[in-house]
Order: structure tokens, then C-alpha cells, then sequence
């Protein structure tokens, strides 16, 4: 598939520009420049024309610092990957020093490119439009990424390029893939048949700083994401696809997530949407954190979330090389997930450091584990037997003056696994017995971390004679 990168100096609408393309809002957008810094990867298309499109960083030339050097290598990275490139300049701000020097990277850079002029709504933009002239790059292509105008000029532009480029601007030739995107379109908790060709979504989340884009890197074997010491330099999810042990795989790196009360930026609090609609679609969501510091509050109200959500939860201890008393951390993570995330009950843990690479391949053995139990499907009759068993040794207490009674279960769904019970009401049953159902539910069918689901139907035992 044709590859189209789009570049430019910052706040000029390049992320307006891909969203509109791959037709869903996938990369964050704001007045505030610079909000991009990963490129990113989406399926787009023009009318008949269907390519890979890269929304690239803009970078300011005053930029200095490991984070503006990162910023400026995925951006090189991204047109050399690319095919063909779109420049895109302010046409109200109108020609800037920065953009002679992106027009400069384009000529050396060999790809056939193409000058758009954004944000052409108004008259006023006419001028600067003319003006762009000087860059040397041909006639700019007016449009408005925005308001969706000029588009029937772009997508002459775009096929010309991709001519150019030696790559067929048909859909015969450039048929989409599926969406390199956070959200999805289909119900993944569906009692659907398994697709064995859609990969399994596997985001990995946690506080800022922890080392996410780190281990992301170490797994890809590729500087794929930026990386620093500063936290919150990841602030989209950046989706990629990878296999692992013959499985395909979508990773998604995510923005970390600070305490509620401190998220006051506008694009931190876009940034942390991001994150919370990757693990809405997520399979298996691996919570990373600093093992020199501990788990903190934020992380067990992040794994909270998760549980909530219904995905499958795995732990790793980040940065465990340089960790002084392993025996000293073991029992903190163990005593806090103990007595603060009793719901996740056998979550796996995985010391590993993303930094040297250090047992990253088992934290991924970890996960498809979990995704397998996710998926898992305990039979009817052995549920029923287990049943009758631990409500003989431990009845559920009386209710109304009344000792409500367990009749039958089954489970009437997988992603995560779902029972329910008939013969009793909902609200029956206190949240102390339904945590020792599912505590022994794991127990008998080897169920650790799964998040487990229960619904009460007052409705008897259909196949009682009672």
C-alpha cells in the first residue's frame, strides 16, 4: 500500500488534515503547537484512492533538547518510509522562515510532494497562498482541513503524486488494511465466532515517566516512540502491529495517567481521553510501573479501571535492574495487591526492565495467557458441580428472612468471563459472598486477574422439575 507522509512547522493543521483523511479523529488536535510528537499511522483515503498516511511532528527550529531531536528523527523516519509527501503551510500566517527550511528537507528528501496550503476558508489567505511561490515546491493546493474544503483538488493532487511515485492510485492495487486506530468499529465482547487474523489489542498504560515508551521500543526493537527523561512525552496512543510466537499483535502505547485533580492542561486531558479509549478496545492491558518506586495510589486506581472495563489485567514492574531490595519490593507489590485490588485476585506480575530488555519476552507470554483466559469458556455441568459444592460448605447468608438459593448458573459470555445465576434476585447476594463465588471460581477453573462478571435472574432453573 502507498505510503503518504504529511509535514510542516507546528499548528498548521497536519493532524486536522490526517483525521480527515482516515475519516475518525485518531490524532489529538489543538491551537496549542507542538502537540504532536510521535508519527502516527492511519488508513486513508479520497474518494476511489486508498493509502497508509503518517502524521508527522512539527517542530519549532529554536527547538533544542533530547525531546526536539527525538521529535525531528521521527519525522526524517516518516519520509523515509513515505512514498510521497504533503507540505502543509499556514495560508493565514503565511510563509515562515521554518517553512522554507521543511521545503529544503523535502527537495533533499528525493519523494515526489506536493504544497497545500491549510486553512483557506477565508479571503484573506489568497495572498499568503501566492506568496508560497518562493518555496520553490510548484503551485500550493488550497484547501481547508477543517471545513472539508478543497478536497476535489487534493485528491487530484494526491493521485498525481502517487503516480509519480510509481504506485497505482486505484483501489484494485491500494486496497485498505484494517484501521491503525484506538477505537474499532465492531463489538469486541460479541459472542462472535473468532477471527484468527485480527490481532490481539494489547495496550500498555500507567503513571507518566514509567518507562511505557521505553519498553514499547525494547519489544519493537526500534526507536518507534519517543523516549525522555521529561514526563508526559507520549501523548497520543500510538497504535503498531507486531507478532509475537506466531500471533499477531497491536500494541498501543498510551500517555500516562496522573491523579484526576492534577490533570488541568487542555491537551493533558485530551491525552488522558486517548489513553481511556485504548483500553475500552484493549484485549489485555498490561499496567507498567517504577518497581524503584512502588505501587503507588494512582496505579491501583488505574488497575481499578481496567477491571472495570472488563479487560485482562497483567502487572510489570518496570525498571527492576535498579531496584536495591528485590525481596523488599516482592512483598510490597504482593501485600498491595492483596489488600487493594481484590477483584484482580492472582493478577500476574512480571519484574522486567525495558531499558535492557530483561524478561520483556515473558511479560508478552504473560499477556497472550491472559487473553486465552479472557477468552475462556468454563462448561455448564462442571460449573453446576462446583456450585453445589461451595454452597454447601459456605451458604449464602439470609436475605429478607430468607436464605436465598443457588439453582443453577451457567456462563453466557466470554471478554471477560460472564454467570449467571437463576433462582435469585439481584441485590440477593452481599458483595462479600459474590467476592468468595469468584475467589473459588478462579480457584477451581484456573481463572488468576480474569475480571469476572455475574448477573442474578430470578427466573427458575429451566430444566427443573420443581
Amino acid at each position: 500500500m502507498a505510503i503518504l507522509a504529511i509535514v510542516g512547522r507546528p499548528n498548521v493543521g497536519k493532524s486536522t488534515l490526517f483525521n480527515r483523511l482516515v475519516g475518525r479523529r485518531l490524532a489529538i488536535v489543538d491551537n496549542q503547537p507542538g502537540v504532536t510528537r510521535d508519527r502516527r499511522y492511519g488508513e486513508g483515503s479520497i474518494a476511489d484512492l486508498s493509502f497508509t498516511v503518517i502524521d508527522t511532528a512539527g517542530f519549532d527550529d529554536a527547538d533544542v533538547g533530547v525531546l526536539a531531536e527525538g521529535m525531528r528523527a521521527q519525522t526524517a523516519r516518516a519520509l523515509e518510509e513515505a512514498d510521497a509527501a504533503l507540505m502543509l503551510f499556514d495560508a493565514r500566517a503565511g510563509i515562515t522562515p521554518l517553512d522554507k527550511v521543511f521545503a529544503e528537507v523535502l527537495r533533499k528528501s528525493g519523494k515526489p510532494a506536493a504544497l497545500i496550503a491549510n486553512k483557506c476558508e477565508g479571503r484573506l489567505a489568497n495572498t499568503s497562498v501566492h506568496e508560497a511561490w518562493e518555496l520553490g515546491a510548484g503551485a500550493p493546493v488550497p484547501i481547508s482541513a477543517e471545513h472539508g474544503e478543497g478536497m476535489g483538488d487534493l485528491y487530484d493532487t494526491i493521485r498525481a503524486l502517487l503516480q509519480k511515485a510509481g504506485v497505482a492510485a486505484y483501489p484494485e492495487a491500494l486496497a485498505p488494511e484494517e484501521p491503525l486506530a484506538t477505537g474499532v468499529d465492531v463489538d469486541i465482547d460479541a459472542e462472535t465466532p473468532d477471527d484468527p487474523a485480527r490481532p490481539i489489542r494489547l495496550a500498555i498504560i500507567g503513571r507518566p515517566n514509567v518507562g511505557k515508551s521505553t519498553l514499547l521500543n525494547q519489544i519493537l526493537g526500534e526507536e518507534r516512540v519517543l523516549v525522555g527523561p521529561e514526563p508526559g512525552v507520549t501523548r497520543d496512543s500510538i497504535s503498531v502491529d507486531f507478532e509475537w510466537r506466531g500471533r499477531a499483535v497491536k500494541l498501543f502505547d498510551t500517555a500516562g495517567m496522573r491523579r484526576r485533580a492534577k490533570v488541568i492542561d487542555r491537551v493533558e486531558k485530551k491525552s488522558v481521553d486517548d489513553t481511556l479509549e485504548a483500553v475500552k478496545f484493549a484485549d489485555v492491558t498490561a499496567l507498567i510501573y517504577d518497581a524503584t518506586q512502588g505501587l503507588e495510589r494512582q496505579d491501583l486506581i488505574i488497575a481499578h479501571h481496567v477491571i472495570n472495563e472488563g479487560r485482562a489485567l497483567i502487572i510489570g514492574a518496570n525498571k527492576w535492574d535498579a531496584v536495591a531490595d528485590r525481596d523488599a519490593a516482592r512483598g510490597h507489590i504482593g501485600d498491595k495487591l492483596q489488600t487493594s485490588l481484590p477483584d484482580a485476585k492472582g493478577v500476574p506480575v512480571t519484574m522486567l526492565s525495558g531499558l535492557t530488555g530483561q524478561r520483556v519476552d515473558k511479560l508478552l507470554d504473560t499477556a497472550l495467557a491472559a487473553y486465552d483466559l479472557w477468552n475462556k469458556r468454563v462448561p455448564t455441568g462442571a460449573l453446576n458441580r462446583w456450585l453445589a459444592e461451595v454452597v454447601a460448605r459456605h451458604p449464602p447468608p439470609m436475605s429478607s428472612g430468607r436464605r436465598p438459593r443457588l439453582r443453577y448458573m451457567t456462563q453466557v459470555k466470554r471478554r471477560p468471563p460472564t454467570f449467571a445465576f437463576f433462582g435469585v434476585e439481584k441485590g440477593a447476594l452481599p458483595e462479600t459472598y459474590l467476592r468468595y463465588l469468584a475467589n473459588e471460581l478462579r480457584v477451581a477453573f484456573d481463572l488468576p486477574g480474569v475480571p469476572l462478571r455475574f448477573h442474578m435472574r430470578k427466573a427458575d432453573n429451566p430444566y427443573s422439575k420443581d
